[in-house]
């Protein structure tokens, strides 16, 4: 079976034998290309002939350690290192997008925190924030306050558990289940807050669905406290590890010059040098009143980047605890026409928030009706772990392509819109 160039994408291979050769025909002129202005990203690669006995293509997933949702990777090897890779989604696909598109503004709620897991109150959040601002409400000061803590706190979770995948990835699976289990305590405190562990459809238009219940700061401080040894912990068995050092530094190096052009953004860009935050650089709600600057390192490897996540925890950390001493008193939600004949006026809006994994935003479009006319979701996996991670996993053994891609915080579903 021949590799053959694909159309449209240099350099690459395509599974597909073709129609067989002719004996008799002269031999093909090698096609002639542009010079790529981006050679380190997308050099030419030769094209690999699996009839050599040379190669040998395996299927990586769907499921993988570390990642929440499913996608496979085409993985084509030269012994052990991986010589090509493509990324392929499909498997969760429920056209979120084109849903929200047939349900009027308040029924979108049950749907955009199923867009990421890990993450659901950024969707929730995010969603809420474009509807406002088409409807021109102003949310109550406390409501921000509230809003601002739901995101750290999830953000604490969400980074904690991928702390845990990535640690599994590399076979610590102590520290994966150490891992889960401090995430199901912050996972306690939402379903207090809301009634929902994992889908809390709390942060609604106009505010939040309730205040917080009697001595919740209390019980925030509480888990804060365990998060915090845990992080002790984690340094000790993951970050000290000499197995770990090993296998994560060096792998998976994303240049500083590929970040503008990957969209990369989040802990994966500040790993490189680059202080790209949409907390700092577009502040909403009330992180332009807290005092914090966005941690960035230098290597921009494995170790780098999840040496970064476990800093990022402690400073969410300290976030939460600077929103609950300043919080003001009052009103939590604004009120609303009713949902059931809610029309927002005709009219176009993007946000943006700074979520674990990166930036991520919707784009609302509103044609004065009572459902939303188009909805785009901006996820950071979208260019982390397809474009990017086809990049960086060519020349990395078989062995580190997990970790690798648990290092870009992999989320399928966030792919899948």
């Amino acid at each position: 079976m021949r590799y053959d160039e694909s159309p449209g994408k240099t350099g690459r291979a395509a599974n597909s034998p073709g129609p067989a050769p002719d004996p008799g025909a002269p031999p093909r002129a090698a096609v002639s290309r542009p010079p790529d202005p981006w050679p380190p990203v997308r050099g030419e690669r030769p094209a690999l002939d699996l009839d050599s006995g040379r190669y040998l293509k395996i299927w990586q997933g769907p499921q993988h350690p570390g990642s929440t949702g499913n996608m496979a990777l085409e993985l084509t090897l030269e012994g052990d290192v991986v010589v090509d890779c493509r990324t392929h989604v499909g498997y969760l696909h429920r056209g979120f997008e084109k849903l929200m598109e047939r349900r009027r503004f308040i029924q979108c709620f049950p749907i955009v925190c199923r867009i990421c897991v890990p993450e659901p109150d950024f969707n929730e959040y995010l969603f809420a924030a474009a509807t406002e601002e088409l409807a021109g409400i102003a949310i109550p000061e406390r409501a921000r306050w509230i809003r601002a803590l739901t995101l750290e706190l999830t953000r604490i979770a969400s980074l904690t558990m991928g702390l845990g995948g990535q640690a599994g990835a590399f076979g610590l699976g102590t520290v994966g289940q150490w891992a889960v289990a401090h995430r199901d305590f912050v996972l306690d405190l939402f379903e207090e807050l809301s009634g929902h562990r994992i889908y809390h459809m709390y942060i609604i238009p106009g505010g939040v669905r309730d205040d917080l219940p009697e001595g919740f700061a209390g019980r925030i401080e509480d888990v804060l406290g365990k998060i915090e040894t845990l992080v002790g912990d984690i340094e000790r068995v993951m970050f000290a590890n000499a197995v770990f050092k090993a296998r994560a530094r060096g792998l998976g190096r994303i240049p500083p010059e590929w970040i503008e052009f990957f969209g990369v953004t989040g802990t994966t860009a500040r790993a490189a040098g680059v202080r790209r935050d949409v907390r700092r650089d577009a502040p909403y709600l009330v992180y332009d009143e807290l005092a914090f600057e966005p941690i960035v390192g230098t290597r921009s490897d494995v170790y780098e980047r999840s040496l970064l996540r476990k800093e990022e925890i402690l400073l969410a950390v300290r976030l939460v605890r600077e929103i609950l001493a300043r919080m003001p008193r009052g009103p939590v939600r604004e009120r609303l026409p009713n949902p059931l004949h809610w029309r927002i006026p005709a009219g176009e809006t993007y946000v943006r928030a700074e979520s674990g994994r990166g930036e991520y935003g919707y784009y609302l479009v509103a044609d004065g009706t009572a459902y939303p006319r188009r909805v785009c979701v901006r996820g950071a996996s979208y260019t982390h772990a397809m474009a990017l991670l086809e990049e960086l996993a060519v020349g990395v053994s078989v062995a580190d392509v997990a970790g690798l891609m648990a290092s870009l915080q992999t989320c399928p579903p966030e792919i899948e819109r």
